[in-house]
């Protein structure tokens, strides 16, 4: 292809030699050249003594301002290229999977930078976050055509760092008609999503381990999930022989579609659910003294930029501390963090905080994370986000 160079500066592509999928704008020669090319654009990058290294994708209005696509500094980028990159991604999760609910490209860990496709069965759920991703959105869904041949694609192009690429939002149906609840099957569950209104695409594969191990701990016990959503934590640990589950969640939408799961299932009758802020659910239920033999705590992310890492630790260890009171005798206790700025260790530390603030003991039981087809670039460590704790409380 014939391709504009973007220049590397000298002493700045350590970070690239050493795998790195991108490179920042204090890296790259941003001269009247590469200023005056159009956000999105495909460039060959180069050294600064001129060897070529990588094709990206170049935003010259973003902090990172070039995305990897390929080593092969000859290739293609087309179609057929595309179209390789999702038969690898297929490939994957058919191995990982036997039925087609997971999340099918996990952005630059599946070689797509700017792209997430969640698969539910015969329905696929994009959300394109980057411009250059964006440009390539005729040429992506061909591609999409000829490896899935999907009964409906939804663009989900609504989420906020599409402003940091200049991106409007949107919500739009590009191919195919889909109706307001989808099924998802998970752990031998079947659960109802919402892809067009719901959170991110719908639903949370992340958390698919996770909820497994959490219910192998309720059988038998009465569980509370907080931050519930569509009802996964609490719906699963029911399906594994938990006696009740109480689910809280602000926001009514979610709750709807837990109720709907509920009743598909055949459990509503022993699932309560609460329309309330959690903080103040928690101190409801503890004035109450009720207590659960499971408590699971899945918040949204307390910490989305290094400016709010103070508070929002202090957030995990008031949560953990609240959960933990309303835990019963010889229960557990189950808390994740979605939060990529806050590390493994401190993750761990504000919750053990938190636990003997309730005055409680403690055995970290085990350690989660996102599931595999949620892949971790080695280069980014940022993509490990997710992390989840299981405690059993003396």
């Amino acid at each position: 292809m014939s391709l504009p160079t973007l220049r590397i500066l000298p002493g700045h592509d350590k970070r690239l030699r050493g795998g790195g999928p991108w490179l920042y704008s204090n890296e790259v020669q941003m001269d009247r050249a590469a200023k005056s090319l159009e956000p999105g654009s495909l460039v060959r990058l180069v050294s600064h003594d001129g060897k070529a290294m990588a094709l990206a994708q170049f935003n010259p209005h973003s902090l990172i301002c070039a995305r990897v696509l390929t080593r092969n500094t000859e290739a293609t980028i087309d179609t057929r290229f595309l179209a390789r990159r999702l038969e690898r991604a297929l490939q994957l999760r058919s191995r990982l999977f036997d039925k087609p609910f997971y999340r099918l490209v996990h952005a630059e860990a599946d070689g797509l930078p700017g792209l997430i496709a969640d698969r539910y069965g015969e329905i696929l759920v994009l959300q394109i976050n980057t411009i250059g991703m964006q440009r390539l959105e005729p040429q992506l869904l061909e591609a999409i055509e000829q490896v899935l041949a999907p009964r409906a694609i939804v663009l989900r192009n609504d989420s906020a760092i599409r402003t940091l690429e200049g991106l409007p939002e949107e919500v739009r149906i590009a191919k195919g008609r889909v109706p307001a609840r989808v099924e998802v099957e998970e752990n031998g569950v079947t659960f109802l999503a919402d892809v067009l209104q719901g959170q991110k695409t719908g639903w949370f594969y992340d958390q698919r381990p996770n909820r497994a191990f959490a219910a192998r701990l309720a059988r038998d016990q009465r569980v509370l999930d907080l931050y519930s959503y569509g009802g996964g934590f609490g719906l699963t640990a029911l399906a594994q022989g938990a006696r009740e589950a109480v689910l809280i969640d602000r926001a009514e939408g979610a709750l709807a579609l837990a109720r709907a799961s509920a009743e598909r299932q055949g459990v509503a009758d022993r699932t309560s659910f609460l329309k309330k802020e959690v903080f103040e659910a928690c101190e409801e239920l503890a004035a109450e003294k009720a207590r659960f033999g499971l408590v699971v705590a899945d918040p949204p992310a307390f910490v989305k930029s290094k400016k709010d890492l103070a508070v929002g630790l202090r957030g995990y260890r008031k949560l953990a501390r609240q959960a933990a009171t309303l835990v019963a005798e010889a229960g557990f206790l189950c808390i994740a963090s979605c939060s990529h700025q806050v590390s493994e260790e401190d993750f761990g530390r504000e919750v053990f905080a938190g636990i003997r603030a309730a005055g409680r003991g403690a055995r970290l039981l085990y350690r989660g994370f996102a599931g595999p087809d949620h892949p971790v670039h080695p280069a980014l460590p940022e993509g490990a986000y997710l992390k989840f704790h299981a405690y059993a409380l003396d």
